[in-house]
């Protein structure tokens, strides 16, 4: 007799992930980690300078960051690693007190995030806004290209050349085929053009000296003082807040791209971990990279976390076991990959004439300031702040315009019926004690809520007010067809809000 009971080992084969058993998948995945650990090395030499500490710091910093997310995060594939942002924040903490200080906020960094991702601060992406997305998507792309400007200008001729050629196979190799990443493809190129032929451009190499070997765990180099905590701590939690916006903001762009979705508590979660870990190695910490994560998804193709993984594994292999050759590798070629990237990630269908004239202004306003605060401040967690506070401020103002008062007097003169509609809040209800004919109405007056809600203390407050006016003219009140959520706030609220009551 059959039994549709699968066996132990079909239920195996089933969790096991999808790069242990389709080839294809187990080749994209690693050529994809391959792309994104060159493109990391760079940046994270730029960000360590930043930060004003040692290219072996940051470079330390994506290792870690990149092994342990792919472990303990929420988004597969996406990819956590030494980030300009974080170096903004830590690098005056670096200048004043030293890199102990430095790796004593990263830990806490950690700390902060992993509380706060257990207290349910993920759930705040629900109020992000889809056109601050759009500002964030946008604004990512600009910063993207920025940071390659320096890398264009005062330089050798040579290096436009190779930036064009790079741009061109990243176009057309694709067509070929697509069994190998176009920007892998690109580099090794590039860095075989520029040493065969002797080309004298920038290379990986004049970033910074290449770590020699593997991290060593230890405890930071700071006296375990209530000062010492006093002095990091506002870095540490100003670095949590902004690691885990860019971190859930570009988790949250991962999952509208892949059309799969994400743990975003676990991801706040992870991204702590992952600084506990770091800062224990001695890095300089870090968050989500955008950059690096559009290269290893929207442009490799990559899916899964061994990508991730591989991405951290391979960085430290080429820096340890192939640091001559990486040295080598001419700037020119990553500045193309990543020019490329900022193409790919701008959302070019937002700001089409087409789509301008259809959108609301409000809409336009709120995506058009999140990409200026964004690129004014080099700062995507402020952008993204100002971008909800302006979608917010638009908002209020548009639903405030849908409260309207209606009136209508009874035949006998006797009564007036004064019929209330829309949303009652700190907006709408600041209007609406002028809406009512106090002397002009007869004794008794009706407000019909029967079509409003009330969300407020505001509101509640305001039909004080309104029954105080009519009651000062020896007048009478009834408000009738209140909901249960409106009837249970008013009771509560009505006449407990001023001193005089």
């Amino acid at each position: 007799m059959s039994s549709s009971v699968p066996s132990p080992a079909t239920r195996l084969r089933a969790l096991r992930p999808d790069w242990l058993t389709d080839p294809k998948v187990w080749r994209t995945e690693v050529l994809a980690g391959l792309v994104v650990a060159l493109a990391l090395i760079p940046e994270a030499i730029s960000f360590s300078i930043i930060a004003g500490v040692d290219p072996a710091i940051g470079l330390f910093a994506s290792f870690t960051m990149a092994v342990t997310i792919a472990v303990v995060g929420g988004r597969r594939a996406m990819i956590s690693a030494a980030t300009g942002a974080v170096a903004l924040v830590i690098a005056p903490l670096n200048r004043e007190h030293g890199l102990g200080y430095l790796v004593a906020a990263v830990i806490l960094a950690g700390v902060f995030q992993v509380t706060l991702g257990a207290l349910g601060v993920a759930k705040l992406m629900r109020f992000i806004p889809r056109s601050v997305m759009v500002g964030f998507v946008n604004s990512l792309a600009i910063l993207i290209f920025m940071a390659q400007v320096p890398e264009m200008t005062d330089v050798p001729w040579a290096v436009y050349p190779l930036i064009i050629g790079g741009l061109a196979l990243m176009v057309f190799f694709p067509k070929v085929t697509t069994l190998v990443p176009a920007p892998l493809v690109s580099i090794v190129i590039l860095t075989v053009i520029t040493i065969g032929a002797a080309i004298a451009v920038p290379t990986v190499g004049d970033k910074g000296e290449l770590p020699s070997s593997l991290p060593v765990p230890g405890l930071p180099d700071v006296p375990f003082t209530l000062d010492t905590l006093a002095t990091v701590a506002p870095y540490a939690f100003a670095m949590a807040l902004v690691g885990l916006m860019e971190s859930l903001m570009t988790a949250k762009l991962v999952d509208d791209i892949t059309d799969t979705h994400s743990s975003k508590t676990r991801e706040s979660i992870g991204q702590g971990v992952a600084n506990i870990v770091t800062g224990f190695f001695g890095g300089m910490g870090g968050c989500a990279m955008i950059g690096q994560t559009m290269i290893n998804v929207k442009v490799s193709g990559a899916r899964t976390r061994l990508s991730t993984f591989l991405a951290g594994a391979f960085l430290m292999v080429l820096c340890i076991v192939f640091g001559p050759v990486v040295s080598d590798i001419p700037m020119a070629a990553l500045v193309a990959v990543m020019v490329m990237v900022s193409f790919a990630t701008f959302d070019w269908h937002s700001v089409a004439p087409k789509t301008l004239k259809r959108m609301p202004a409000g809409e336009i306003s709120v995506m058009v300031i999140t990409v200026a605060v964004v690129v004014a401040t080099h700062n995507l967690a402020i952008g993204v702040v100002a971008g909800s506070v302006t979608a917010m401020v638009v908002f209020a103002k548009r639903v405030a315009r849908l409260a309207e008062v209606t009136a209508v007097t009874d035949p006998d003169g006797s009564t007036v019926v004064y019929r209330v509609t829309g949303e009652l809040f700190f907006a709408s209800s600041n209007d609406l004690v002028g809406q009512f004919a106090y002397a002009g109405d007869p004794d008794r007056v009706v407000i019909d809520m029967s079509a409003a809600h009330i969300w407020d203390a505001s509101s509640v407050a305001a039909l004080d007010a309104i029954e105080n006016k009519y009651a000062q003219r020896g007048k009478t009140v009834e408000i009738t067809g209140l909901n249960e959520a409106s009837a249970h706030l008013h009771g509560r609220l009505s006449g407990e809000l001023t001193g005089s009551n």
